[in-house]
């Protein structure tokens, strides 16, 4: 699970710092997997959490963009955007988890060990995933220098058995053996 909070500030260049967006001011947010599915697609306000959960291992792409045409950060307005993106267990809340399912704290411990487990797996799978690919690729890469070194090896010979011939012929030419 990922978690993302997001406050956006307009710049005001009379004072010349930074204030809160007006409400007016919204972002909207696009999460794509490594596959480029979009997984999230969903219009906020200036300030907003967003939540998602992949199932695809690998770099995914969070855009943030602003309804700003309807605003003066079209006519060359700055907009200051602060993120704070929050991955696997440090994205729950205990205490609002334990709050609100009335969870001894036996219980709540519990769930949170059961979830460390879980992101564990998560990660031990994707690192397996990981290591698939990249023996993949060492392989490939194994195989075309194999392959190089043997075409290399081919024209060599063929390169010495012309020169000797050619040599053979210009000496037989010029009568000399």
């Amino acid at each position: 699970m990922i978690i993302g909070n997001y406050r956006t500030q307009l710049y005001d260049k009379q004072t010349e710092e930074y204030l809160p967006a007006t409400q007016g001011l919204g972002m909207f947010v696009e999460v794509k997997d490594p596959d480029d599915k979009v997984i999230l697609s969903r219009q906020y306000g200036s300030e907003g959490r967003f939540t998602f959960t992949s199932h695809t291992p690998g770099e995914h792409q969070i855009c943030l963009h602003s309804n700003s045409s309807k605003f003066a950060l079209f006519a060359g307005g700055m907009l200051r955007v602060h993120l704070d993106i929050q991955v696997g267990e440090h994205a729950n809340n205990y205490a609002e988890i334990a709050a609100k399912d009335k969870l001894t704290e036996l219980q709540l411990r519990v769930r949170q060990l059961v979830e460390q487990v879980d992101q564990i797996q998560k990660e031990q799978n994707y690192q397996r995933y990981r290591e698939e690919r990249f023996r993949q690729t060492s392989e490939s890469t194994n195989q075309r220098v194999l392959w190089w070194s043997i075409v290399q090896t081919l024209i060599l010979v063929a390169i010495g058995i012309w020169q000797m011939r050619h040599l053979k012929s210009f000496f037989e030419a010029k009568k000399l053996v």
